[in-house]
């Protein structure tokens, strides 16, 4: 974890418009606690990107069990405090030392890993591992994980030949609902392609 680049970053959460005016009224954030969150439990935001926040959550409205019924999107002001930035490498070897001790305790008991999904949307074993380094962290007595940021290469090639995809974004999951500092009404205009 650290502190060496810039701490605060603007995030857009992507919910239903009820969610979003409630939140903009001052109601806490919920964490998620899925299984399958790409960067364990938190409060996920997409960085600097509110068009990606309301693509997900206009495709979030067409699943079965979605609670989305009018996308809408929320502002907010991140202080990314103490953060695991799985773009560098120092929190790439956090993560594989989580791996290499989750392995090794799932063996010991003869169980099995997690996996993650062929389309990679289902991060179980990513989740299962960075959960591992929160319990690592808290029985060693180090200081919590503030904020979890990765980048993720998603989508359709944005032409022939491409190495470039459509939906690549960075994502935050916030673990401490304190780094949230503030929210905002995003203008309809940053949300338009």
């Amino acid at each position: 974890m650290h502190r060496l680049a810039f701490s605060f970053v603007l995030g857009y959460h992507g919910c239903d418009r009820k969610v979003g005016e409630e939140l903009l009224a001052g109601k806490p954030f919920r964490a998620s606690q899925n299984d399958y969150d790409w960067l364990g439990p938190g409060i996920y935001f997409w960085e600097a990107n509110p068009r990606r926040a309301i693509a997900f959550a206009k495709e979030s409205q067409l699943r079965v069990a979605s609670t989305i019924r009018d996308p809408f999107v929320v502002g907010a002001v991140l202080d990314l405090g103490s953060c695991l930035d799985l773009t560098t490498l120092a929190g790439v070897e956090q993560v594989r030392i989580a791996y290499e001790s989750l392995f090794e305790g799932t063996r010991r008991v003869g169980g099995t890993l997690p996996t993650n999904s062929s389309d990679h949307l289902r991060r179980n074993l990513d989740c299962a591992v960075i959960k591992r380094l929160h319990t690592i962290l808290a029985d060693a007595g180090d200081p919590p994980i503030d904020t979890v940021r990765g980048v993720f290469v998603e989508g359709a090639a944005a032409y022939p030949g491409s190495g470039i995809r459509e939906k690549t974004h960075i994502q935050i999951a916030v673990r401490n609902g304190e780094c949230v500092k503030g929210v905002f009404r995003v203008p309809e205009r940053d949300l338009r392609g």
